[in-house]
């Protein structure tokens, strides 16, 4: 094997991960969990007790 031939074998096992990449990320199996992962960011979290003192306007 030459040069040439491990390029292409690398070319080749390049474009096989990357189309398993693609059918695992487009697969309908995993659609509801990257769902909930891009929703993650506006999830309500409580706010701390300072957050509802500045909201509220009390003072301790």
């Amino acid at each position: 094997m030459d040069n040439a031939d491990l390029q292409a074998l690398a070319t080749v096992m390049t474009t096989v991960a990357f189309a398993i990449v693609v059918f695992w990320a487009y697969s309908k199996k995993n659609k509801k969990r990257f769902d909930e992962a891009a929703n993650l960011p506006f999830a309500d979290d409580e706010p701390d007790n300072k957050d509802k003192e500045r909201n509220t306007g009390e003072n301790k």
